[in-house]
C-alpha cells in the first residue's frame, strides 16, 4: 500500500467534585472558554466510520495548535490514500533536556455510530443540560482529545518544559476492521511517537450511581495498567443439506447451536496479574461489604485454594469482576441456511473473545476447539489479528504522580490500578515498547453514561476537573 505522510500547514477549572472529596473550588481559568470551544468543535465534527471524517477533525485541531504558535515542523497530519477520511495528527512540543525521554498523550478521534432517530438529542450537537454535556463522543473519547489539545496549547504559552511532550490523535479505535491510526504510527512512524510512556483513556473515576452535581460521591479513581486483547473467531458447520420435507438429525444449525451451548456453559479458569491482584486488594478494602471481603480474599490466597474458590463464587456474580478474572468469549453474530424450505448447508457464528494478557490467539483458538468438542465445527481466526496484550509495570515514577495529584483533587478516594476488560489503542503502542497507562481524573456513573449507546453524556464537573487534573499531571512529568 502506498502511503502519504504530510506535514501540516494548516490555516488558521477546575470545578468542585464533592464537598468531602474534591479540592477547594477554584475560579475558572482564562482558558476555559477556549477549551469549551475546542471540545464543542470536536463533538460537532462527525467522525463515525460510515459518514464522518477523522481527517477533518485532525485538521481542525491542528488549526488550534497553529494558532497557539506551533510551527509547521511541529505539526504532522497523516493519512493513507485508501482511507483519506481516517487521518490523524501528531504534534511535538520540544523540551530542553536531551536526557529526558518524551511522553506521549494519546486519544482517538473516531466515535461509535449514532442514529439521530434513536437519540433524544442530536448526537452531533453539543448540548449542556442538567449538569451534563450530551453528544456522541462527549465521553469516549473526545473529552480526552479536547483536554490533550487544550493542554498542548497551554503548555506552549507556559515556561519551557524539560521533557518533550507529544500528542497523537488517531482514528480507528472503535472498529477492528477499519484503518487504525495508532497501529499505523507504531508500525510506520515509530520514531515520531517515540516516548518513555504514553497517557491514554481507560482510567478514571466511578460514582456511587449519581453525578457529583446530583449529590453523588466518588467511589474510586482507577489507573488502567494493561488491557485484554480482542480477537474474533468464527464457528462454522457444514452439511450436504437437502429438502426440508425430509429432515434428518444431522443439521448444520443444530450442530452449531450445540457448540454455542457448550461455549455458554464454559468458563475459562481464573487468573491474576500483578495489576488485577492489586485491584482486588485495594478496591475490596474500600468497600466494607461481603463482596469487598471476597475481593480481598482473591488477592490474598493462591489461585485454586479453598479460600480462593469460595471467594470467587461471590466475585463471579459481578459480571465486570468475572470478566476481569479470566479470558471471556461470547457469541455475537449468527448466520445460516440458504432457503426457508431447505436443510441448511452451512451455519456460522462470530465469537468475540477478550483475552487475558499472556495468552496467544492460537492458544485460545485451541481451547475453543476443545470446548466445542466436535470435529464438525471448525474454529477459525477472523482477521485482523491484534498484538498480544502486554501489561506495563506498576512503575512508581509513573504511578506516583497520579496518586499524589489524586490525593489533592479527590481526598479520601482510593486510587486503584486496573486492567481494562475492553480494548484501547494502547495495545499497539505496548507492542512496540511504549508502556501505556489509562489516567485518572474525570469520572462516570456505573450505568456507563451512554458510552457506545444512546444519549452519551459526561458530567460537566467531571470534564472540567479532569482537564485541571491532567494538565497538572503532564506538568508533573515534564517539568
Amino acid at each position: 500500500m502506498k502511503h502519504t505522510f504530510v506535514s501540516a500547514a494548516v490555516v488558521a477549572a477546575m470545578a468542585t467534585a464533592a464537598a468531602a472529596q474534591a479540592a477547594p473550588a477554584a475560579a475558572p481559568d482564562s482558558g476555559e472558554a477556549q477549551f469549551r470551544a475546542i471540545y464543542k468543535e470536536l463533538v460537532e465534527t462527525n467522525t463515525t466510520v460510515s459518514t464522518g471524517s477523522c481527517t477533518l477533525a485532525a485538521e481542525r485541531m491542528a488549526a488550534h495548535l497553529k494558532a497557539a504558535g506551533y510551527a509547521d515542523s511541529q505539526i504532522t497530519l497523516f493519512s493513507v490514500p485508501d482511507h483519506p477520511k481516517d487521518g490523524g495528527l501528531v504534534a511535538v512540543l520540544p523540551g530542553t533536556s536531551k536526557a529526558a525521554k518524551p511522553i506521549l498523550l494519546l486519544a482517538h478521534l473516531d466515535v461509535v455510530e449514532a442514529k439521530r432517530a434513536d437519540w433524544e438529542r442530536d448526537p452531533f450537537t453539543l448540548i449542556e443540560e442538567g449538569g451534563y454535556f450530551y453528544g456522541r463522543g462527549t465521553a469516549d473519547d473526545k473529552s480526552m482529545a479536547a483536554v490533550w489539545v487544550d493542554t498542548m496549547v497551554r503548555l506552549k504559552a507556559a515556561k519551557p518544559l524539560k521533557r518533550t511532550v507529544k500528542l497523537a490523535l488517531t482514528c480507528g479505535e472503535e472498529t477492528t476492521w477499519a484503518f487504525n491510526g495508532a497501529q499505523w504510527l507504531a508500525q510506520n512512524k515509530r520514531d515520531l511517537i517515540d516516548a518513555e510512556f504514553a497517557l491514554n483513556e481507560g482510567g478514571g473515576g466511578k460514582t456511587d450511581g449519581k453525578g457529583l452535581s446530583e449529590g453523588g460521591r466518588l467511589v474510586n479513581q482507577s489507573i488502567q495498567v494493561g488491557e485484554k486483547a480482542v480477537q474474533n473467531y468464527r464457528f462454522e458447520t457444514r452439511n450436504p443439506g437437502g429438502h426440508s420435507s425430509i429432515p434428518v438429525r444431522e443439521n448444520a444449525i443444530y450442530e452449531l447451536a450445540d457448540a454455542l451451548a457448550r461455549l455458554r456453559d464454559f468458563d475459562f479458569p481464573a487468573e491474576l496479574s500483578d495489576t488485577t491482584r492489586a485491584f482486588f486488594a485495594k478496591a475490596g478494602a474500600a468497600r466494607g461489604d461481603a463482596m469487598g471481603k471476597a475481593m480481598q480474599a482473591l488477592a490474598a490466597n493462591p489461585i485454586g485454594s479453598p479460600a480462593f474458590v469460595d471467594a470467587e463464587k461471590l466475585v463471579n456474580t459481578d459480571r465486570s469482576f468475572h470478566s476481569k478474572l479470566r479470558t471471556t468469549c461470547v457469541a455475537t453474530l449468527l448466520d445460516g441456511g440458504h432457503a426457508n424450505n431447505a436443510l441448511p448447508q452451512r451455519a456460522g457464528a462470530n465469537v468475540n473473545c477478550r483475552i487475558f494478557p499472556g495468552h496467544s490467539v492460537e492458544e485460545i483458538q485451541a481451547a475453543l476447539q476443545k470446548v466445542v468438542a466436535d470435529p464438525g465445527v471448525s474454529v477459525s481466526l477472523v482477521p485482523p489479528q491484534r498484538p498480544l496484550a502486554k501489561a506495563p509495570t506498576l512503575d512508581p515514577k509513573i504511578i506516583g504522580p497520579m496518586e499524589k495529584l489524586a490525593a489533592q483533587y479527590f481526598p479520601g478516594v482510593p486510587v486503584v490500578p486496573d486492567m481494562s476488560t475492553g480494548a484501547t489503542d494502547g495495545i499497539f503502542l505496548e507492542a512496540v515498547g511504549i508502556p501505556t497507562y489509562g489516567v485518572p481524573g474525570a469520572w462516570g456513573n456505573p450505568d456507563g453514561n451512554g458510552v457506545h449507546g444512546l444519549n452519551e453524556r459526561i458530567e460537566v464537573k467531571s470534564l472540567l476537573t479532569g482537564r485541571a487534573y491532567l494538565y497538572d499531571l503532564v506538568n508533573a512529568y515534564a517539568r
